[in-house]
């Protein structure tokens, strides 16, 4: 009977022990999160996390106006190489991604890949660049008509291809990216567009598919892989 009890009393206690290290491990890992500025947060909903365990990504950026395929660029992507192969039209170009002495051809290719990787990764740019940002709760979107967290999402008006645009960011309460709106420098051009259709390639969050309100307008990615 002692030995009984004794047994029970070492399981009780070995329970409390595991339970409050899950206790304190929960509350460490919430400590962590509130730490974290809005821009990780959605960065990390989508998967930042696991990106420096990736070694090649592939992916066909499509851009279908009406009923017109405007574009198709198929790419290669190797982070840790920073090795970059674009094929389009049947026609493959390579370049070593850096951050200067580029020459004029490999410009015009890097150009592209910003682009392009930009839209596929763009929760992961609010971490890798240096943008500016400020926040608006209960913000109505421009398409679903539903109220959303906002984060606008501004470039200074110096360096990278595209400088001083801006991108009005609609966002759920688990930080995914549901729309946004790219607002050209100088106020010369707006485009509203949905985030959807999200599926999970090796642990990273990607959304395949941005349209326009009306449905004229469709960009999204095709031969996604992430090794």
């Amino acid at each position: 009977m002692k030995k009984t009890l004794l047994l029970l009393a070492f399981t009780a206690t070995l329970l409390s022990c595991k339970n409050e290290t899950k206790s304190e491990d929960s509350q460490e890992t919430s400590v962590i999160e509130d730490n974290l500025t809005t821009s990780e947060k959605i960065a990390n909903a989508n998967g930042f996390e696991n990106f420096d365990s990736v070694e090649e990504i592939n992916f066909t950026f499509n851009v279908k106006v009406g009923d017109s395929l405007r574009s198709s660029r198929a790419w290669t992507w190797n982070p840790k190489q920073n090795k970059v192969a674009m094929t389009e039209n049947d026609s493959t170009a390579t370049y070593i991604k850096v951050s200067n002495n580029l020459s004029e051809e490999d410009k015009a290719l890097d150009s592209k890949f910003v682009n392009d990787s930009y839209w596929l990764l763009f929760p992961y740019q609010l971490v890798w660049s240096d943008a500016n940002f400020k926040e608006e709760k209960n913000a109505i979107a421009p398409i679903s008509k539903e109220k959303m967290n906002k984060l606008i999402v501004s470039y200074n008006a110096d360096g990278g291809y595209t400088p001083g645009d801006t991108y009005d960011v609609y966002y759920d309460d688990d930080f995914m990216i549901k729309e946004w709106v790219y607002k050209a420098a100088g106020g010369g051009r707006e485009m509203a567009t949905t985030w959807e259709d999200y599926e999970t390639f090796k642990d990273l969050k990607i959304s395949k598919m941005h349209k326009s309100e009306d449905g004229s307008f469709q960009l999204y990615f095709t031969d996604i892989s992430v090794k």
